[in-house]
């Protein structure tokens, strides 16, 4: 006789995640093509109060692009980055359009053109409508695609003067920033072109914090067992405000690596970074943040002093906590991706 055993019994329990993950993106599709359906109905393509239109939006557009937009410490530097270094009569490729901001800022520099790109088919749309609202449709060219897309001859009519490219997250590289500039550099930006930014740097300092683990770790929640969500947790750095969090720095901030924009590899890597202990405690997790060389003397920083700085800092968590005493030394390997930092 024999038995009757179902077919999610037989399926082990990772792939039935896998599953479920595919199941959740099918429904995400299919909810994408009911919002078009509806649409496309007569006169609702004209309607910019459709609350179709609103959901498509709130879910394509992040809404941190508002907080940088009035990241007023990051605009002025930006924007008087581009006065300084600018060339008068230079043609610039601006990775990135967002609404347009830097490429209409290289213009009032004094660029003679500016290609700008996106990817994102909505805000390359708000940035061509925002730049034609100021006059300047003539002198910048929004691009549709990602840069590593382009192709000189037939998205840009020659290698460019000067390479601006402002996508960064909190650990600095989330956004694509080392591929983006890697690429450009050898393919896009002529021989002597300018960069912005030129470099940047990664500092950080061990910490403290069981409840900044509890932002992406779970254990126990009732009285239940519940660490199966640690599946959906985030592999890599995120962002946490820190000093909106309880936390003990256990060592002095570092510097963990340096990136040569200009003309660095910008590869994948790792290093073995020595940390010493200025206080007993278990460290749970490394901090990291920014500071982005954009030339003429200009630097922008996401320390977590600077709490101006619409960019949070980024969080590592520690694969266990780390005992220390004070004046120990402890060594951690930083890893890093073309997209996301690690620590180990």
């Amino acid at each position: 006789m024999s038995s009757i055993i179902s077919p999610r019994q037989e399926t082990p329990p990772g792939l039935r995640l896998a599953i479920a993950a595919l199941k959740t993106q099918a429904q995400q599709i299919g909810r994408l093509v009911g919002e078009v359906e509806a649409l496309c109905a007569p006169h609702a393509l004209a309607d910019p109060d459709s609350p179709v239109l609103a959901e498509i939006v709130r879910r394509n557009v992040p809404r941190w692009h508002f907080a940088m937009l009035n990241d007023a410490e990051r605009n002025t530097a930006l924007t008087e980055a581009l006065r300084r270094r600018i060339p008068p009569g230079s043609v610039v490729l601006d990775i990135g359009a967002g609404t347009g901001l830097l490429a209409m800022a290289a213009v009032r520099a004094g660029a003679a053109h500016v290609y700008t790109c996106e990817e994102n088919p909505l805000l390359a749309e708000i940035a061509r409508q925002t730049i034609a609202g100021h006059g300047m449709s003539d002198a910048v060219t929004v691009l549709g695609k990602r840069s590593t897309e382009l192709e000189v001859g037939r998205d840009l009519e020659r290698r460019v003067d000067v390479l601006v490219s402002e996508i960064v997250d909190c650990g600095l590289i989330g956004e694509g920033l080392l591929p983006s500039v890697r690429d450009a550099r050898a393919r896009l930006l002529a021989p002597g072109g300018l960069m912005m930014p030129v470099a940047a740097r990664l500092y950080g300092q061990l910490i403290e914090s069981e409840t900044v683990v509890g932002l992406n770790r779970v254990t126990g929640a009732g009285g239940f067992d519940v660490s199966l969500m640690n599946t959906a947790a985030t592999r890599g750095h995120f962002p946490v405000r820190l000093g909106t969090w309880p936390h003990r720095a256990l060592t002095e901030p570092r510097e963990l690596v340096a990136f040569d924009l200009a003309s660095g590899e910008l590869g994948p890597g790792s290093r073995t970074l020595p940390f010493t202990a200025t206080a007993d405690g278990e460290a749970h997790a490394l901090v990291t943040w920014f500071a982005m060389d954009l030339g003429g003397g200009i630097t922008l920083r996401n320390a977590p002093q600077n709490t101006a700085s619409h960019w949070m800092q980024a969080l590592l968590l520690l694969d266990k906590p780390l005992a220390l005493s004070a004046g120990q030394s402890t060594d951690i390997e930083l890893s890093w991706t073309d997209t996301t930092l690690a620590v180990s």
